[in-house]
């Protein structure tokens, strides 16, 4: 059956907004997708892995942003339509071929997707990639509803290949996630034509005598994109009124619902900024100097804000401007209430109450998030903890195993990125002289943990690495990477086996361990716990999700109570399994969560197994 993404009906069809952004950049005739998988990007990626079939484009899981962003922009240079995908931290990792590309420029057309977060719902910051589209030098488009992000997408494509210069696509997990009717535009059959390459190391090889050239380049071509973003469709004009609104990103849509409420549409004149850099500058200076106020309304940092400011002292603009400030803040997200209560303290009004969200204010039920039952991380981190307890001191990384900061867990003391903890880790040994266990998953062992590994044993550092190895890219769904077991990669791609890989960059005490076997994973964390230098333990398992889903074991027994006794109330203290439910009646597991692994039946004797079915 045909996918709802290659249908040729105009619709409306009900899209999340990273599946608009996928048929946004099919319409286009996008050639090669690459990413890393990163929250609240990685539906485009794997959206586009179950349209691989049509035959339309190539798609790839790359090892890292960075590759994958050399990888498009090498498919862009080689004359293709190129999309790469990643969330916001991830451009940091891809930000030095990003610079280069937007110097040398991409003939074929690349698109740079960075989904930022906002509010940290799956982040460890809320960085607003929109500095990049300014330090760069990107055209950036922001889409505030899913039928925009469809047709920025198709937009941003068509500006790529037109210029010459790749184009940031920003979006927020608002964007990302959020549901709304989509009208399709023609579908062509096939990518686009290629863009010749034509040999050019005076534009293509950046040697320091180049780039000078190039920089001026640049700087010409985004000032004739500038030309265009003054009449773009995407910055475009409503209302009347003597209070003005420049407005961009999801704020946009804030303001409109707002507006609507309200009933302030005949008090407020807005521009809106899709197509939000480079700036339009003589729209904004007109329109700036045509309203008595002027609020600049944006999420995150204060970056048109300041341009605005900049701007009027440029012109002579004497309207007051209004931005930060109050409850506008540079913190988490944006909402209608926060949006109508500054609108209303410039207009002078009084907000009727809100009957509807009565009560609203009343904090809710916390529920933190938490390793699933049967996750062989939880495993690992209940052995550790009984063989090193407080002793050691244990650097984390970006993966579902963070988590394991949580208490009574406490298998994290200290993060910085992704691929940080062996290096990290080297260096707080180095310094402190403490005992120091790295935690590192596999999919980021792959994405930037190598270095780390070859960097310590070219440094004699003393740090013993444990490789979390649960056989997917599991915090963000289940995608792919060079780790994976060679029956599920089929034909596509190649697994790497880790151990030859840690052997290879000159590891030689190094043990596999399967961490739900609790016995065997103890007696290897205290072998290496008398051993110095570089020492590496993978503990490999599956995924207890993934085992379930995709390798289809699915366990028919449970662990269940036997015996209230001192061990059983210990293991639920020390283990804290999600399966456990405390009462005053004691401990008891519901079968409905419960996964199978059993661990809890090898560290307390009260406890035993059973059919699920409680036969």
């Amino acid at each position: 059956m045909s996918h709802h993404l290659l249908s040729a009906e105009p619709g409306p069809h009900l899209l999340l907004g990273n599946e608009a952004i996928v048929r946004g950049a099919l319409e286009a005739g996008v050639g090669v997708v690459s990413c890393y998988p990163g929250t609240p990007s990685s539906e485009v990626p794997d959206t586009f892995r179950m349209l691989r079939e049509s035959g339309r484009f190539y798609m790839e899981y790359s090892t890292n942003e960075k590759v994958a962003l050399e990888v498009a922009g090498g498919a862009a240079l080689g004359g293709a339509m190129a999309l790469v995908t990643m969330k916001h931290v991830g451009l940091n990792v891809a930000a030095d071929p990003l610079f280069t590309m937007c110097y040398t420029g991409l003939p074929g057309g690349l698109v740079v997707l960075s989904a930022d977060d906002p509010g940290c719902h799956s982040s460890q910051d809320e960085q607003d990639n929109r500095s990049y589209a300014r330090f760069a030098q990107l055209p950036c488009f922001e889409p505030a509803t899913a039928q925009e992000a469809k047709d920025m997408t198709r937009d941003a494509f068509l500006l790529a290949r037109e210029t010459g210069q790749p184009v940031l696509l920003r979006t927020t997990t608002r964007i990302s996630h959020l549901r709304g009717p989509v009208t399709f535009g023609p579908l062509p059959e096939t990518a686009a034509p290629l863009v010749p390459f034509i040999r050019n190391p005076q534009r293509f090889v950046p040697v320091p005598a180049v780039s000078r050239l190039r920089h001026k380049v640049l700087v010409g071509n985004m000032e004739a994109i500038r030309e265009k973003a003054e009449t773009s469709p995407w910055n475009r004009e409503y209302g009347s009124g003597k209070l003005g609104v420049i407005a961009s990103g999801v704020a946009r849509s804030y303001l409109r619902d707002v507006l609507l409420a309200e009933g302030w549409e005949n008090e407020v004149r807005v521009l809106e900024l899709g197509f939000s850099w480079p700036l339009p500058l003589e729209r904004i200076a007109a329109f700036a100097g045509s309203v008595e106020k002027l609020l600049v309304l944006e999420e995150s940092e204060p970056l048109v804000e300041r341009d605005v400011r900049a701007l009027a002292q440029q012109k002579g603009i004497r309207t007051p401007i209004f931005g930060k400030g109050g409850n506008l803040t540079v913190f988490l997200e944006y909402s209608f209430p926060q949006v109508r209560e500054a609108l209303a303290l410039l207009l002078g009004k009084t907000i009727r109450p809100d009957t509807a969200c009565a009560g609203a204010e009343r904090e809710l039920p916390q529920r933190p998030p938490n390793l699933c039952a049967g996750c062989a991380h939880r495993a690992v981190y209940y052995s550790v903890r009984q063989v090193f307890g407080d002793e050691a001191f244990y650097s984390s990384d970006i993966g579902c195993y963070t988590l394991g900061l949580l208490p009574p867990l406490a298998a994290a003391d200290f993060l910085f990125c992704m691929g940080s903890s062996i290096s990290a880790g080297s260096g707080f040994a180095k310094s402190s002289g403490k005992t120091t266990l790295a935690f590192i998953g596999d999919s980021t062992f792959f994405h930037s943990g190598i270095t780390g590994l070859v960097n310590a044993v070219f440094n004699k550092h003393d740090i013993l690495v444990i490789i979390l190895d649960n056989g997917t890219t599991a915090m963000t769904g289940h995608q792919p990477n060079p780790g994976v077991d060679q029956r599920l990669l089929g034909e596509d791609c190649v697994h790497l086996d880790i151990e030859a890989v840690v052997r290879g960059c000159g590891v030689s005490q190094v043990v596999k361990v399967k961490p739900s076997n609790t016995k065997a994973m103890r007696s290897a964390l205290e072998t290496m716990k008398e051993r110095s230098g570089v020492r590496v333990i993978i503990a490999e398992e599956p995924c207890a999700l993934f085992a379930r889903r995709v390798l289809k074991k699915n366990h028919d027994r449970c662990a269940f109570v036997a015996e209230q006794d001192e061990s059983v109330r210990r293991a639920a203290a020390e283990l804290a399994c999600p399966a456990f439910a405390c009462s005053k009646d004691g401990v008891s597991v519901d079968a409905s969560l419960c996964a199978g692994c059993m661990v809890c039946m090898q560290i307390a004797r009260g406890f035993t197994a059973r059919k699920k079915d409680g036969q």
